[in-house]
């Protein structure tokens, strides 16, 4: 009988986890350099989850990105680039020509990972969360372009999604960074 019930409230559990969208805390990852980097090390922290490339005309996105990190950081607020070359390839270059590239054009000093997939059949497992997300409304789909944001609150859960040509500066973002950070 007790076995049966604590098999019921994992099941529960679960399927609340599941219900409650994206959970990336608990993927890991290859930073920049290549070392591996657990993503619950974020917990407690508001993310803006975003696919980068350097060659690309919303590359100019990353100043505003490295804008707001300088102003949220403090109160708990971190950027994840995650580099990726599925668009026209615009990011053919090495982990680090692309580190060499961010800090050199924009003193990148955000947390800056290995580049990966976000789209197709080698998506990275974190982009495939990320895009199966449909919490709050629809979150999901398919990323359509370079420097599409996600937002994830506190306990590692997609709360936002805003396109490639969504300014990280938009009143519509920093909107909602504010009003996670507020909770």
């Amino acid at each position: 009988m007790i076995r049966s019930m604590l098999a019921m409230l994992l099941l529960l559990g679960a399927l609340a986890h599941a219900a409650e969208g994206a959970f990336i805390l608990d993927y890991k990852m290859n930073d920049i350099d290549g070392n591996e980097v657990e993503l619950s090390r974020y917990k407690g922290k508001v993310l803006l989850v975003v696919n980068v490339a350097s060659k690309c005309g919303l590359t100019p996105q990353y100043a505003q990105l490295v804008e707001i990190h300088k102003t949220y950081a403090e109160r708990g607020f971190q950027i994840l680039g995650f580099p990726a070359n599925n668009f026209m390839g615009q990011e053919p270059g090495s982990n680090e020509d692309i580190k060499t590239f961010c800090v050199k054009e924009y003193d990148v000093a955000f947390d800056m990972f290995a580049k990966i997939s976000v789209k197709g059949k080698n998506i990275a497992p974190l982009y495939a969360e990320l895009t199966s997300a449909t919490d709050n409304g629809d979150h999901g789909g398919a990323i359509p372009w370079n420097f599409t944001k996600f937002l994830i609150n506190r306990e590692g859960r997609v709360v936002a999604r805003f396109g490639p040509r969504t300014k990280p500066d938009s009143d519509e973002v920093i909107a909602a960074i504010e009003r996670e950070l507020a909770r």
